[in-house]
């Protein structure tokens, strides 16, 4: 899987799994909420500092976004204090 998708799909499901919503997130994460779509869908390759302030804005860590399948079932992606 490309690893924009995948970062999306992480994503995606951290946020609903935390109840909030694109433009929050965005505004949370002083990015544009078109951006955040984009990188939600696969579709912008976003930076490490742009990585790390969404991360942050989650409550969750850098890795929880690039994790495959695999780490996610295995704990990665709770909150901290969680695993």
């Amino acid at each position: 899987m490309d690893v924009r998708v995948r970062i999306g799909l992480n994503l995606q499901n951290l946020r609903r799994e935390r109840n909030i919503s694109q433009e929050e997130l965005a505004h949370r994460a002083k990015i544009h909420p078109t951006y955040l779509s984009g990188v939600e869908r696969g579709r912008r390759n976003p930076t490490v500092v742009v990585l790390q302030r969404i991360a942050i804005s989650l409550g969750a860590d850098i890795q929880d976004l690039v994790a495959t399948g695999d780490n996610r079932e295995e704990g990665v992606g709770l909150k901290r204090g969680e695993r």
